[in-house]
């Protein structure tokens, strides 16, 4: 409960089918909008990237500063998060010369530091539980990291295993079809499944964006960038218009409104 009287809900939206088909939708544009900006407009890794960690951390200040959740402004974060991941880890693999292995790998333990600085601080990972600027913090900076090493793991399995586009999405799409039966049929940790198809939905949105727009000789479908990502965000903002967007109960205004 508030101060007030009224259930207290978190600042991001409940975790739903739809919320995941938004979310590959997000993360399929964040590739091909982020390819637009560094390639096709000709800025570069380094360039697209400050670019987009300015767009990010105007948007994640707007989060903070709200007052309640808005299903606008959070997607817009995802997508600023998504497009910066992509440029990022491009910059990182191939500007810095660190490779999508060593990208990954420093990715990955950044990841690990800031989930068990979240938890260490705030007894929690839980999504439900972001309904204050600390954890907030917390969440976006999860979230950042875990969507560029999304795409550094898709790039991996791209390019590295001679999969291919289409066979790096197929892959983890089986890795998402994996974490849907484990929360169906067993009582594995939904925080630890939550952040598994959190980190899986991005390489798959980020393989399937490379198969849309790259050249036919390195597996793509060589449509334009541009036109690929206002096709996606059109669908983004039809799901937003057409599909409720519900902010997530916080876990003890659930017991509260559930009387326990």
């Amino acid at each position: 409960m508030t101060q007030d009287g009224k259930i207290a809900l978190s600042k991001v939206p409940q975790v739903t089918l739809f919320f995941w088909i938004i979310k590959v939708a997000a993360t399929t544009l964040g590739e091909t909008g982020g390819d637009t900006v560094t390639m096709t407009l000709g800025w570069g890794y380094l360039a697209g990237t400050a670019f987009f960690v300015v767009l990010l951390v105007l948007s994640v200040a707007g989060q903070i500063r709200a007052r309640q959740f808005h299903p606008w402004l959070y997607w817009a974060t995802i997508i600023a998060s998504t497009t910066f991941g992509t440029t990022m880890a491009d910059y990182a693999d191939r500007s810095l010369g660190i490779g999508y292995a060593g990208g990954a790998s420093l990715l990955f333990t950044c990841l690990v530091a800031v989930l068990g600085s979240w938890y260490w601080s705030q007894g929690s990972v839980a999504v439900e539980t972001v309904s204050t600027p600390a954890t907030e913090m917390f969440y976006w900076a999860a979230i950042t990291f875990s969507q560029t090493l999304g795409t550094a793991l898709g790039d991996w399995m791209a390019d590295s295993t001679g999969l291919g586009y289409g066979g790096g999405a197929l892959v983890f799409a089986a890795g998402l079809a994996i974490v849907a039966g484990l929360y169906a049929w067993t009582s594995t940790s939904r925080v630890l499944l939550f952040w598994t198809a959190f980190i899986l939905t991005r390489p798959l949105g980020a393989t399937v964006g490379d198969f849309l727009d790259k050249p036919v000789g390195q597996g793509g479908l060589a449509l334009s960038r541009p036109v690929a990502s206002l096709v996606i965000g059109l669908f983004i903002v039809v799901c937003l218009l057409c599909v409720p967007q519900r902010a997530g109960l916080h876990p003890a205004a659930s017991r509260v409104a559930g009387g326990g």
